[in-house]
């Protein structure tokens, strides 16, 4: 993949991998769009975080992430945000093209913890940590504003 436009930092299972909590993807229509016109570098913070696919489902409850178990897996969480910025400044990329509602990716708004399908405001661990290093964070709905 390479367009000659910017480096993004992209949520692997929005291009089709198989790396969510659930061993599912979510691939979206307009990557191919997104493809041509920029460099796309797949990232997965909880598989780099060490957490395995599938995994027990997790939301974040402020500054923690735990399972609907009641596993905290916050450090691994964290690791995965680390190894994505690591990434994301490694491979210079400009922004980031995360998945939505994610305990990890999630921009703007996550899951509330409760394991209730509640949506509240927030950001994920990945995508505050690579906000708070100034690198500019969507969501797949905001993919537009990127491939135009």
């Amino acid at each position: 993949m390479g367009g000659e436009g910017m480096r993004i930092l992209i949520s692997a299972c929005l291009l089709g991998c198989r790396c969510r909590y659930d061993g599912a993807s979510k691939p979206q229509p307009w990557i191919a769009a997104l493809a041509e016109r920029h460099t796309l570098v797949p990232v997965c913070p909880e598989q780099l975080g060490g957490l395995s696919t599938p995994r027990p489902p997790a939301e974040r409850c402020g500054v923690r992430v735990v399972t609907r178990e009641g596993g905290d897996v916050t450090a691994q969480y964290r690791r995965g945000a680390e190894e994505a910025l690591r990434l994301c400044r490694l491979l210079g990329c400009d922004t980031a093209l995360l998945k939505e509602r994610s305990p990890s990716c999630g921009s703007g708004a996550i899951y509330d913890g409760t394991f209730t399908g509640t949506v509240t405001a927030g950001d994920g661990v990945t995508a505050e940590l690579l906000r708070k290093n100034g690198i500019p964070v969507y969501g797949e709905t905001q993919a537009d504003q990127l491939i135009k």
